[in-house]
């Protein structure tokens, strides 16, 4: 028993040694398909240009790793879209040809958290 809790400790310790944020587990990253986003977060990739990757499923902000807000996507299910202020912050992981654009086009699940904020979304595929 010992050493299962010593391993859940350590495994904590490692997962938030690596970040908790959505730029460290890649939302709003490109992508060419599913395999190349984080699968233990639910991500998949949208189709945009150069694919977006976006945590699937959400009900709510505090579903979403910091940086990321809850947001209704038009295929009727919810993401973690990457939040954003102006356009700088929502290329980290992408090229320059995939650029993404902040914009505040986008419906939040929770607006009321959202005031002043805008979402990471690049252009249709």
């Amino acid at each position: 028993m010992l050493r299962f809790a010593t391993a859940a400790v350590i495994a904590i310790a490692v997962g938030f040694a690596c970040g908790d944020d959505a730029d460290d587990f890649g939302v709003g990253a490109q992508c060419a398909g599913n395999a190349d986003c984080d699968p233990d977060t639910m991500q998949v990739c949208l189709q945009f240009k150069g694919g977006y990757c976006g945590i699937m499923g959400c009900t709510a902000d505090a579903d979403c790793p910091d940086l990321s807000s809850c947001v209704a996507h038009s295929d009727g299910v919810n993401y973690c879209f990457r939040n954003c202020i102006d356009k700088g912050e929502c290329n980290r992981n992408r090229d320059p040809e995939n650029e993404a654009n902040c914009s505040a086009n986008i419906t939040f699940v929770e607006p009321a958290n959202n005031q002043g904020l805008k979402a990471c979304v690049p252009p249709s595929g």
